[in-house]
């Protein structure tokens, strides 16, 4: 038979294993578990989580005008919902909070996994977060296929930015969108700006062509690079680089320095022959390790330089007002299409013109002709 639980008070209760042998009735260890008690009568049932009161358009306003984390973060998630109830709020919040917009310095970052853009991000935060910044990161993770939600969990990673009072970290799923960078990065933005964020970094998934969604929405675009990849980086980072206001080689440290030195150099090459991104400015390349800390001043040094740059041409300016034109035609696509897609006629026929194309019954281009014709276009 197992030995009885010691008694305590007269009750056997079990001891702590973390309390020193030979020490149970030791007054200066005096900790035991305590089985817990339910009053006569009550239910094994869990109340309902009680709902958060919803906000008003004035309590978003003045919540993120006040800096508060809580308000801003319910901000955020009232311009990401597609219910279009909350699309028609977070509008009017949009547009009470405009005319505190525009003054934080927004920077796009963006490299293959395994780059260390969360682990540099959080020690480059820090740094500007130290100096009296304040830094929103908007971090956009590639979904799950199985719950639509966030799977590399940036917030986790960026564990000591995450609790800085001068930095606020928002991981949001992609969705599938269009570069990894969802639909309603623009609108958080705003958010943070408004809340006093005077520098602002978009972190998002992948590299190539498609990395243009963020380039449209941000002033500086910073790609990070890995040496020793391979040939298969090669293949796919020239259309990213023609983007890119600044290079990245990340983990220049260690065994890793070598080659990281001599990637800086091929890279150095590379660019001399390509197209500035930005008007005014020529594309630098430059090592850094987030792990040592090098070269992370630097990176900020290089970024002060290119808004100063972009300051004295104009080019920062006249970029911003062409991406807000650019935003206006992509969020009129983005209702066109809804509108045409939820259309009774079109659902009616959508599945079987579709199956016709996909049959060979019907071409592509007299399926398209078909369902726009059902949709009176």
């Amino acid at each position: 038979m197992p030995d009885p639980l010691p008694l305590h008070d007269g009750c056997p209760q079990p001891r702590p294993d973390w309390v020193p042998e030979g020490c149970a009735s030791d007054p200066a260890f005096a900790t035991w578990v305590m089985q817990g008690v339910r009053p006569s009568g009550a239910s094994t049932v869990r109340p309902p989580a009680r709902r958060r009161p919803a906000l008003s358009t004035e309590d978003y306003v003045r919540g993120v005008l006040a800096r508060d984390p809580g308000v801003l973060g319910r901000a955020i998630t009232l311009v990401e919902s597609n219910a279009p109830a909350h699309q028609r709020q977070a509008q009017e919040v949009l547009a009470a909070l405009l005319p505190h917009t525009g003054r934080a310095r927004r920077v796009g970052l963006t490299g293959i996994p395994g780059a260390g853009k969360s682990t540099f991000i959080e020690a480059f935060g820090l740094r500007l977060a130290e100096q009296g910044h304040r830094v929103a990161v908007l971090a956009i993770d590639p979904s799950s296929a199985v719950t639509g939600g966030s799977i590399l969990g940036d917030k986790v990673r960026m564990e000591k930015l995450c609790r800085h009072p001068h930095a606020f970290i928002r991981p949001s799923p992609s969705g599938g969108s269009l570069g990894g960078v969802t639909r309603k990065t623009r609108e958080a933005i705003l958010v943070c700006e408004a809340a006093g964020y005077d520098v602002v970094l978009v972190e998002t998934v992948g590299v190539g062509q498609n990395e243009v969604a963020v380039r449209a929405m941000v002033d500086a675009f910073v790609v990070f690079l890995i040496a020793g990849a391979g040939d298969e980086l090669q293949g796919i980072k020239k259309g990213v680089i023609e983007l890119a206001d600044l290079l990245v080689i990340n983990k220049a440290d260690g065994d890793n320095l070598p080659r990281c030195l001599a990637a800086l150099a091929e890279m150095k090459r590379v660019l001399h022959y390509l197209r500035h991104a930005t008007e005014g400015w020529q594309t630098t390349v430059q090592t850094a390790s987030a792990r040592t800390g090098d070269g992370v001043a630097d990176v900020w040094a290089t970024l002060g330089q290119f808004f100063t740059t972009g300051e004295r041409t104009g080019s920062t300016a006249r970029r911003r007002r062409e991406q807000a034109v650019a935003w206006m035609h992509a969020l009129i696509e983005e209702h066109l299409r809804a509108g045409f897609y939820g259309a009774e006629p079109v659902q009616a026929r959508q599945a079987e013109i579709e199956n016709a194309v996909a049959n060979g019954a019907l071409a592509p281009m007299a399926g398209a002709l078909a369902l726009l014709a059902a949709g009176g276009r």
